[in-house]
């Protein structure tokens, strides 16, 4: 059945689905592969924030104790953190900061979470926590500009609702963190913006204690955030996880819970920030590296922009150790490139929301249809998944659409096509064909490259009274991105394409036997 979509948009497409991106420990972006993958990132997708753990951790060396003259002092130092922002900047994307993990010489336990060690439990001097605080922000406003900052949001820590996260997963003593902190950014600057409680899925019980206790307690918060996730119990093998997942629109429920469960307080019409998004919560599930992922996934970007502010993808490179130094190339990490810049399918499903257009002219649970200002229009389409493993999706899935283009007399358009797939645009699958190389020699990373790539094809579609009849017809866990534009014909008079090789055509007669001698 045809799907005749209307000329006239039914909405917007927010860039909720690109404000920010996640990233591993803060450090990382001092490496050169780091800051490679992060450019190549920017300029296929350009991403606006991108945030991470361990800000305030013993890596990034900003929180230094030290004697003299027999007292204990403190000196905050940020020559790794002005090297990681400036990098950033260049790039054009900005932090979207998260204050953490505690400094050792400032905490109150040795408790400590992921294979480089985040401290997570309170500060032992509330006082000394607040100096950090102001020290750190103020030093970023000193630096960047009020203005520049002023758009940077500062969240407080990252999913106190776990004892992994926060010693005891201690309500009331996150509620005082979140006060002094809050109160310690406010300082510096009132328009600075600040918020939380960045709770883990499952936790949604926290939303209205905290809306509580910053009321009652008048206690500055600016937006809500929470992650979302959609995996199982981990069944764990050497070096790997394997879990089951839930539906997709899992994820959108769970971007809703926030505003759901805040209805009625006085934190009804913040923001919310899902500042962490993705199908498993480990960075060593091969589903993160597959095209089953981009399909699965394809519908939240295509629809989670009309739940929340931003929903921020976890995380934009394989580079990321919370279990250790990756084992090999394609270990199941998060990111949307491997080490040494390998597109991954999801990766490409970025990249093709990044060239849609602003007007929504339809959406459907298999097709997203956008028009740009300049009135070309851009079809994202994906396949089916099935989550449950046991029935089988089809292997070829049709869309018919109906869709109008302009401008008005145009008599044909130029179609682009470009997807990923089981077969197509998909490294993974080329790396397990080549027998899983756990290191890859050059030549092996530069076929990887080039199986990454989604293959592209191009044709002429006519116009009918305005609308050109698309069909698609989609591969196994295909998604594809369809631009069409309309055709302004430049060609000269005198082209014949008959004459290519040479050859005569009816108005040029071949020359007689006396001019060929």
């Amino acid at each position: 059945m045809r799907i005749t979509v209307p000329a006239q948009p039914v909405g917007r497409l927010t860039d909720a689905w690109r404000h920010c991106v996640g990233t591993g420990r803060f450090e990382l972006a001092l490496r050169r592969d780091y800051q490679d993958s992060l450019a190549l990132i920017q300029r296929d997708i350009g991403f606006r924030h991108i945030r991470g753990h361990g800000l305030l951790s013993d890596g990034v060396g900003v929180h230094r104790p030290y004697q003299h003259q027999g007292e204990r002092r403190v000196h905050h130092a940020f020559t790794y953190v002005d090297q990681v922002i400036d990098a950033y900047l260049r790039v054009g994307v900005r932090p979207f900061v998260e204050l953490g993990f505690m400094p050792s010489g400032l905490a109150s336990g040795d408790q400590t979470v992921f294979w480089w060690q985040g401290n997570v439990t309170p500060p032992r001097c509330w006082s000394e926590w607040a100096d950090l605080v102001r020290a750190t922000v103020a030093h970023l406003v000193d630096r960047y500009g009020l203005d520049e900052v002023r758009g940077w949001p500062i969240e407080v820590w990252n999913e106190p609702n776990l004892t992994d996260f926060w010693q005891g997963a201690d309500r009331d003593a996150y509620h005082r963190l979140y006060e002094v902190t809050a109160h310690a950014v406010k300082e510096v600057d009132a328009g600075l913006q600040v918020g939380g409680p960045a709770i883990s899925p499952g936790a949604d019980d926290w939303l209205e204690p905290f809306a509580d206790f910053v009321t009652a307690h008048d206690v500055p918060v600016d937006f809500v955030s929470r992650h979302a996730y959609t995996s199982g119990p981990a069944q764990h093998v050497p070096f790997g996880t394997h879990q089951t997942l839930a539906p997709a629109s899992s994820l959108l429920e769970q971007f809703a819970a926030p505003r759901r469960h805040l209805f009625g307080t006085a934190l009804a019409e913040l923001p919310v920030h899902i500042t962490e998004f993705n199908s498993s919560y480990r960075p060593d599930n091969p589903i993160h590296d597959t095209a089953f992922h981009a399909a699965y996934l394809a519908p939240v970007l295509a629809a989670g922009g009309d739940l929340v502010d931003s929903f921020s993808y976890w995380t934009f490179s394989d580079m990321f150790e919370e279990t250790g130094v990756p084992t090999a190339l394609f270990h199941g990490g998060f990111g949307l490139l491997t080490h040494h810049q390998i597109k991954k399918p999801t990766y490409h499903l970025y990249a093709f929301m990044a060239r849609l257009g602003d007007e929504v002219l339809a959406r459907g649970a298999d097709h997203l249809v956008t028009r740009h200002p300049d009135g070309r229009v851009a079809v994202l389409a994906w396949a089916p998944v099935d989550v449950t493993g046991h029935a089988p999706v089809p292997d070829r899935h049709p869309v018919a659409l109906s869709v109008p283009v302009g401008p008005p007399g145009a008599s044909s358009v130029f179609l682009l096509r470009s997807s990923v797939s089981e077969e197509a645009g998909n490294a993974w699958a080329a790396w397990s064909e080549m027998g899983r190389p756990r290191s890859p020699r050059p030549d092996q990373l530069d076929t990887l490259r080039e199986a990454a790539e989604p293959p592209r094809s191009h044709r002429a579609l006519p116009v009918t009274a305005g609308r050109v009849d698309l069909d698609l017809t989609l591969a196994r866990h295909e998604v594809t991105l369809v631009e069409l534009a309309a055709v302004r014909d430049e060609t000269p008079p005198w082209w014949d394409e008959a004459r290519l090789l040479g050859g005569p055509t009816e108005r040029t007669p071949p020359p007689d036997r006396d001019e060929r001698s």
